[in-house]
């Protein structure tokens, strides 16, 4: 039944061809009839409800896309394998764009990529925690020794040091 009848009482008239339905002696609703099995009429449903349920992993990588290329990325890795399954997840990420921005979402999922674990419930918990900045600082990595460097760089260190 269209959702805006939730919550009404409905008559209902079940002929040989049709289930009809009425509110207050008026038709409002009329299915073909079926023995078996189920029909949706998505026009039925609240319009948030619809664009849920279109939500196939196509349209999921390519708004996780705009959203940023970190957003992108954990998206694809939970859709690589059984995407049927992880499904929900990736909506899951994708929507919290609309409570946390774009960019807190881009920066937490690069996060949860860093920490190794592109999953919805430990991207929530970076926006929820507020730590979607925290490791962002570049660490400077441990000076090599210089003949690691190869022979071009063997001895640049002497050069700056006679400067």
């Amino acid at each position: 039944m269209p959702w805006r009848y939730i919550g009404k009482q409905l008559d209902a008239r079940e002929g040989e061809r049709t289930v009809e339905f009425y509110l207050d002696g008026v038709i409002i609703k009329t299915w073909a009839r079926k023995d078996k099995g189920r029909q949706t009429d998505w026009a039925d449903f609240p319009p948030e409800k619809v664009a849920f349920f279109m939500s196939t992993p196509q349209w999921c990588l390519r708004r996780a896309g705009e959203l940023g290329a970190n957003v992108k990325a954990l998206v694809e890795q939970l859709l690589d394998r059984n995407a049927c399954y992880r499904l929900r997840q990736a909506q899951g990420v994708v929507g919290l764009a609309d409570k946390h921005g774009a960019g807190r979402l881009d920066k937490a999922c690069r996060r949860a990529l860093q920490i190794g674990d592109p999953q919805l419930r430990t991207v929530r918990g970076i926006l929820t925690a507020g730590t979607e900045d925290e490791g962002t600082e570049e660490q400077e990595s441990p000076a090599a020794p210089a003949h690691l460097h190869g022979p071009d760089r063997l001895f640049d260190h002497l050069e700056e040091m006679a400067r």
